[in-house]
């Protein structure tokens, strides 16, 4: 398993966004609503996609995207899997509306459904991976078991990514004062809260080649980190799906 097969017009990158759209995404973070804060990071990663896609004035599927939100059910934003060009040519996404409960292991099912439509069909292409934002404690069943089912899951690249962005006050002991000279979180970070360490075992390593691109972008995350980030501020959200963009692309 490397992650180095580049995403390319015939070997697209598939990216799956599982968002919690639960009441708490109402709470306010820096003067604004969780939820317009995470439309925002989603809007921009994607307008990462499409930049990354584009040669000259030609725009080439590099990226095929699913956008499912979830309550105490799941909705999908995009009516299935969307090549980047198409998503380019709605010109904004879908809007998301809080409602009340956060089932995420319904989401997870449906994202390990979308996987087992796509697989046979991207054995030359990326390992997939999925970017699952939450704000809370799940209702309904445990999503671990579903989420290891889907991290066995995968293509020649790798096994299927998964990443996790929390929005809390509450995962770290010491706040992150400089995002751009942070670490990270490693399986030795203490954590402060017992729905963070469930996402730590739902979290993949980060692969090289992501920690280059976002290198890049002047993160310094280290060797040892995970695909888990704590999204105490806007910035860190934005990391955050930065990071589920960072396939590398020929």
């Amino acid at each position: 398993m490397t992650y180095t097969v580049q995403a390319s017009q015939r070997t697209p990158a598939l990216i799956i966004y599982l968002i919690d759209i639960s009441a708490s995404m109402n709470m306010m973070m820096e003067g604004r609503r969780r939820m317009d804060i995470v439309y925002e990071a989603l809007s921009l990663a994607v307008r990462q996609m499409v930049f990354r896609s584009t040669k000259g004035n030609r725009l080439t599927p590099r990226y095929r995207v699913a956008m499912l939100a979830y309550s105490d059910e799941v909705y999908d934003l995009l009516g299935g899997v969307k090549g980047i060009d198409e998503i380019a040519a709605l010109g904004t996404l879908p809007w998301m509306s809080p409602k009340r409960f956060s089932d995420s292991a319904k989401a997870f099912q449906q994202a390990e459904k979308i996987l087992r439509d796509e697989l046979p069909f991207m054995q030359d292409c990326p390992a997939p991976l999925i970017c699952h934002m939450t704000d809370g404690v799940h209702t309904g069943a445990d999503p671990l078991p579903v989420a290891r089912r889907i991290m066995e899951m995968g293509v020649p690249d790798g096994k299927v990514l998964i990443e996790n962005i929390f929005i809390t006050d509450y995962l770290l002991s010491e706040p992150v004062a400089e995002p751009r000279r942070w670490g990270g979180i490693t399986v030795q970070t203490k954590l402060k809260d017992d729905h963070a360490e469930l996402l730590r075992e739902m979290s993949s390593p980060l692969p090289p080649s992501y920690r280059e691109m976002l290198q890049e972008a002047d993160y310094q995350l280290s060797e040892e980190a995970l695909m888990l980030l704590p999204g105490t501020c806007a910035e860190l959200v934005s990391v955050g799906f930065q990071m589920s963009a960072a396939t590398p692309v020929r």
